[in-house]
C-alpha cells in the first residue's frame, strides 16, 4: 500500500505515460492535467508524456497514486488508452486506464518480488489487445519470481512484449532513468512538444477547434451527446469530492476534467442547436 513518500523515494521516483495516440490529441489532453511535460513520439501508434515530476519531488502523494490519477484523467477524457509507468526507490509498476473502466495495476517490490494478481496481468493484455497465447507467454515469467529480475528489469522486459502492439520508446527514455535524464533524452527528439497549461479560456478554445476538425464536431451532439455529457458531469463531480477529502491530486484533475468535458459537450449541443 502507497504511503507518503520521503526525500530519498522522491528523488528516487520517476515515471512515463504511454498514450495510444499521435502528437495532436495527446497534447491537446495533457494540457488540462495543468502539469509541465514534455511529449515525444513512442512508435507509429503511440506517443510517451515525459513528467517534470513537481508533485512527488514536493509534494505528499506517491509517484504510483499520482499518476494513477493522470492516467484515469486522460483516458475519461480521450478515446484511446493510457499507460502509466512508475518507480520509486521501493517499488515499480504499471497502470493502465481506458475509458471509464476501473484501472487495472500491477506492481513489482524493488528485488523483483510480484505484488499483482495474475488476472491483473491477464487483463492488462486483453485491454491492449495483445495475443492471448503468444504474448501472455512473455507476460507470465512477469508475474513469477525470478533470481537476478529486479523491479526496472521487470518494466523493460514489459517494453519488450509491447514493441508488438507498436511501443517504440526512444533510446534512454526508460524505467530506471532519473527525472533529469529523461527530460534530456525527451527534449533532443524531433517533434518533441513543452505541454503547458495556458488557462482554461486556451483550453477549451483547443477542445472545440480540435471537434470542429474532427467531423465537424456531430459527435459532440444531438441525444447521445447530451447523455454522455450529463454521465460525465455525474461522474465527475464525487469523484473530484473523493480527491479532495483523499487530498489526491491526481483523482481532483480526473474529476475535474469529467466535468469540464460534460459541461462543455452540454454546451457546444446547445450552442449548434441553433445552426
Amino acid at each position: 500500500m502507497s504511503t507518503t513518500p520521503d526525500s530519498s523515494q522522491a528523488k528516487a521516483a520517476g515515471a512515463l505515460l504511454l498514450c495510444r495516440a499521435g502528437h495532436e490529441s495527446v497534447g491537446l489532453a495533457a494540457q488540462l492535467l495543468r502539469e509541465r511535460m514534455l511529449l515525444t513520439g513512442a512508435g507509429p501508434e503511440w506517443s510517451v508524456l515525459v513528467p517534470e515530476g513537481e508533485p512527488w519531488l514536493h509534494g505528499a502523494e506517491p509517484v504510483d497514486r499520482v499518476v494513477t490519477g493522470w492516467a484515469t484523467a486522460l483516458a475519461v477524457s480521450a478515446p484511446w488508452p493510457v499507460l502509466a509507468l512508475w518507480w520509486d526507490a521501493d517499488r515499480s509498476g504499471l497502470t493502465l486506464a481506458a475509458g471509464f473502466r476501473r484501472s487495472v495495476g500491477y506492481e513489482w517490490l524493488a528485488n523483483g518480488t510480484p505484488v499483482g494478481e495474475d488476472e491483473a496481468m491477464r487483463t492488462f493484455a486483453a485491454r491492449l489487445g495483445l495475443d492471448p497465447v503468444l504474448d501472455m507467454q512473455a507476460l507470465d515469467p512477469l508475474t513469477r519470481p525470478v533470481s537476478g529480475a529486479d523491479a526496472r528489469t521487470r518494466l523493460r522486459g514489459l517494453l519488450a512484449v509491447l514493441t508488438r502492439a507498436g511501443v517504440l520508446l526512444p533510446a534512454g527514455l526508460g524505467p530506471g532513468e532519473p527525472a533529469d535524464r529523461l527530460l534530456e533524452v525527451a527534449r533532443t527528439q524531433p517533434g518533441a512538444e513543452q505541454i503547458e497549461w495556458n488557462g482554461w479560456r486556451a483550453a477549451v478554445r483547443a477542445e472545440l477547434e480540435a471537434a470542429e476538425g474532427a467531423g465537424g464536431g456531430s459527435w459532440l451532439r444531438g441525444r447521445r451527446a447530451r447523455v454522455l455529457a450529463t454521465g460525465q458531469l455525474a461522474a465527475g463531480l464525487p469523484l473530484t469530492v473523493w480527491g479532495v477529502r483523499r487530498h489526491s491530486a491526481g483523482w481532483i484533475v480526473a474529476g475535474t476534467l469529467l466535468m469540464l468535458h460534460g459541461a462543455l459537450g452540454l454546451a457546444y449541443d446547445r450552442l449548434r442547436a441553433f445552426d
